[in-house]
Order: structure tokens, then sequence, then C-alpha cells
């Protein structure tokens, strides 16, 4: 009886043994074999099957936040400008009821607002590009500037001038005048991958040097135009935080290159929601490069109207197209590039030099990069059938320049083009040549002799006048006070009027 006894009380401490390492013993080491945290040995990525059980020592140092911002920091900069404003004040005569009398008698409204100006500080960042002091940002941070003062992370202050500006994509070229500063390097936007990491360097709010990471989250983005959006637009987007004084700032990759620069962000609070965007290092190192040349960004064009918005699954029906990639052409302009060539109006354009058109914005920036005066092989389906043209590219913008000497006292107060027989075509103007004029300031002697933009000088103190460099040399030789003679052409619904009109130099 004892021995049964026996048996059954080491079974009974057996059983209880079994049951600790079966319950105790073996979760533990199950759940260690299971978490990331109990065994650092083993990467996160490994247990979500997204990445090799390892990463390559490559990898570890592209991820090195602290790095890159350590390397690219010291060439990130905070700009302020000074700007002068303009804004309408309304004067004494506003509270005088004599509204109807000026439209009855004069054929106009009085004139209420008076223009005053004030002054303003705005401030943003830039970027470093040269050790000798060429440093890029937005052009709405200096747009209007009369006095630009750059500081750098060590706390150098100096005073920047404008090398050149690019309004059409929101760039300017700064430059200050010192040695050996730390510079970033611009890198290669087309190789971005969405879902890449990248960070961007600022002042939002005034808080200098602030970091930030995010990812790519697009390419290719279009904002559409208004307000401050630029109209050539290929923004890359990202979700770092981006705020008000990011402006202008670098977005930098894993290998610490520049691959953007911040210029835009969508939110309807003012601050950073996630959407933001920056303008392609590829497209800011063309315009830097020419600024840097030749002082303005030249570009090419063929004189045609495009549909602004992509095309539809009704379009690739109705214009018999293989896909919904092309532009369509809704307008040629007459005597343009494009009407040489023979493109016209209606046809889907698929190509240009071999390579595909996606879309309106693509076709714009295609032709844009193109040199003027070069020749480029347009395909476009017609009627259902590819055709390819050879269109001769021809300048965007032709330089314009201010009518004034040296010294400001002489300034008359309007802004003028040469006006050549491609302006006239694309403004359906019967003159060809002279100077026309493209603004006139408020209050200035141009403005109270009447004069106003798209009228045409033709001459000057009877002497025929057709370039900016002519008008510039004979304005330095006027004196203060001294009468000037202009014939002066006004078309209008069809009519050319010719009249003479004098002022007095300042």
């Amino acid at each position: 009886m004892k021995k049964f006894i026996w048996i059954g009380i080491v079974s009974f401490l057996l059983g209880i043994v079994a049951s600790g390492y079966i319950f105790l013993y073996l979760p533990e080491r199950q759940a260690a074999r299971n978490s990331n945290f109990a065994t650092p040995d083993v990467p996160l990525s490994s247990s979500l099957n997204a990445a090799p059980a390892s990463l390559s020592p490559e990898v570890q140092t592209n991820l090195d936040f602290v790095a890159i911002a350590d390397k690219v920091g010291p060439a990130v900069v905070m700009i302020v400008s000074e700007r002068v404003e303009k804004v309408k004040g309304f004067g004494f005569e506003d509270q005088m009821p004599f509204d109807d009398f000026w439209e009855r008698f004069f054929g106009r409204p009085q004139e209420r607002q008076r223009e005053q100006e004030y002054r303003s500080q705005a401030q943003g960042t830039g970027c470093l590009l040269s050790e000798d002091g060429y440093l890029l940002t937005n052009y709405h941070i200096v747009e209007n500037a009369v006095e630009l003062v750059v500081t750098a992370l060590n706390g150098e202050e100096y005073k920047a001038k404008v090398i050149g500006t690019d309004p059409r994509t929101d760039l300017a070229l700064l430059k200050v005048e010192a040695k050996g500063l730390p510079f970033a390097v611009l890198g290669d936007s087309g190789q971005l991958k969405v879902g890449e990491w990248v960070l961007a360097i600022g002042n939002p709010y005034g808080l200098e040097h602030s970091v930030t990471s995010g990812i790519v989250s697009a390419k290719g983005r279009q904002l559409g135009l208004g307000g401050n959006v630029p109209e050539y637009q290929d923004f890359i987007q990202t979700d770092a935080a981006i705020n008000r004084g990011n402006s202008g700032g670098p977005l930098v990759n894993m290998k610490g290159e520049v691959v953007g620069i911040t210029s835009n962000i969508f939110s309807p609070s003012g601050g950073s929601i996630g959407l933001g965007f920056a303008i392609p290092s590829n497209m800011a190192r063309k315009v830097v490069t020419q600024l840097k040349e030749k002082g303005r960004v030249i570009r090419g064009r063929i004189g045609v109207s495009i549909k602004p918005t992509p095309l539809t699954e009704d379009d690739k029906d109705a214009f018999k197209l293989k896909d919904k990639n092309g532009a369509l052409i809704s307008g040629v302009e007459k005597g343009s590039p494009a009407e040489r060539a023979g493109l016209q109006k209606y046809d889907v354009v698929v190509e240009v030099n071999g390579e595909k058109v996606k879309d309106s914005n693509d076709l714009k920036l295609k032709i844009a990069n193109i040199e003027p005066g070069k020749k480029v092989d347009v395909k476009v389906v017609r009627e259902g059938k590819e055709q390819t043209f050879t269109v001769t590219v021809e300048e965007l913008d032709p330089a314009e320049a201010k009518v004034e000497a040296k010294t400001s006292d002489k300034d008359l107060g309007f802004t003028v083009r040469e006006l050549t027989p491609t302006l006239a075509r694309r403004y359906g103007l019967e003159t060809q040549e002279g100077l026309i004029i493209t603004q006139v300031r408020r209050y200035s002697e141009a403005d109270r002799k009447g004069l106003a933009a798209a009228d045409i000088i033709l001459e000057v103190n009877r002497k025929k006048i057709a370039t900016v460099d002519e008008l510039e040399r004979m304005m330095a030789k006027f004196e203060s006070g001294q009468a000037i003679i202009l014939l002066v052409r006004r078309e209008q619904d069809g009519d050319s009027i010719d009249r003479i009109v004098t002022l007095r130099v300042p």
C-alpha cells in the first residue's frame, strides 16, 4: 500500500514540474523569439518582411539625420528683406458727395484713392551654393526689396545683392561678399523616389535653423495658378513640417544633397498640415546657371494655347487617341513658329523631340527648356493620325528695361520693351518697331501726361528710336528740367492714333 502512495506522490510532483515547464518556461522563450525588444540583434523590418534581415552600413549611414543636419545646416541662412509696399489710401475728397458730378461731366469716376508707400519686412531662408557667397532663395522673399540682410549659422551678418530673379519659378539668386563660406550641393531631383526620407531646414516664424523630417509624398505636383504660385510647376510634395519662414530653404535627401527649394504650403490654418511643396533641384539648377551668366532666364515658346486641364476619357475618344497622354492645342497665334510649321487648333501634341508629353504642363516645361532658335520635332495626333512638324523655337520673354538714367532723379516713370515683329503679332499690333510701354507708375510725369501701358514710342526729340539702349543713351544726356518730345502711337479698336507728348525731366 505504501508503495502505491509513494508512486502517487512522485507522479504528482513530476506533474507539477512538467506543468511549470510548459506554462512558464516555454512561453517565455517563445515570446523572446517573437519580440523585437527582447532581441535587439533582430531588426524590426525582419518581422514585417519589408527588408532584408540586416541593414547595410550604407543605409544605416544614410538614415543618420544628425550627420546630415551637421553637414548642410551651416550652408542655410536667414534672409530679412526690407521692402517698399504701395497701398491705396483715401484723401479728403472721399468725404465729398460729388462722385456723380465727375462721372456725368468728365466721363470717368473721380480718383478717390491715392497710392502711399510704406516699408515692411519679410523673412525667409536661403541656401549657400558656393564658397564665394552665391545663394538661392525664393523670388517672393526678395520681391520689391530695397535691402537684404543675410545671417549665417555662426551669427555673421552680410548685405546681399540680387544677381537675378525668375518669378515664373519663384526663384532668386543672391550674392554676399565673403570667401570660404560653407555651401551645399544641388543633387539630382530626378532620382528622388516617393517614400524617400528628406529633411527640411529653415527659419519658421523666426526660429533659426529648425530641422524637420518627412518623406517625399509625391512628385510632379501642379497647384494651379493664382496667389504666390509660380507659372512653371513641377513640385516635390513632402510631409516634412514647412511653415512661414521656411520659404527658400533646402529640402535635403539622405546623401546630404539639396533636392528641392521649399516654396509653398497648403494650409487652411496657415501652419503645417503635412502638405509642403518644393521646387525640384533640377529646375533650380537651370535657373541658377542662367541667372548667374545672364542675369535673367531665357525660355522658348512656339506660340500655341493649350487646354490647361489633363485630357479625359471623352477627349481620348473624340480625338482618336491611344491613351490620355498629350496636350490639346486650343489656339495658334498668327505668324507664330507653330503656325509657320503647320500646327493647327485641335492637334494633340504627344511627343517633343521623341519624348512623350504627359499633359499641358509637361509640354510647357519641355518647350521652355529649348534654346530659342533651335528646331524641335513636334509629333501630334490630327484626326486620329500621327504627324510630325519641325518648329523653330523663339524666345518667350525679350528683356525689359526701365527708362531712366543712372540717377533716379531722371526717372520719367515708365517701363518699356523693344517692340519686335514677334511681339507685335503676339499682341495683335500693326506697328512692328519702336518701344512699347509695359508699365506706367501712378503720379509720375508720364502718368500726368496721359501715357499708358501698350502705347508705342516711335521717336524721341524727332529721332526715330528702336532699342532700349538708344533711349538710355539719350536719357543720360538730358538735363534736369529739360523738356523732351515723344512721338507716341496708340492702337485701339483697329485704329492707330499718333500724338506728340512733351515730358519734363524731373
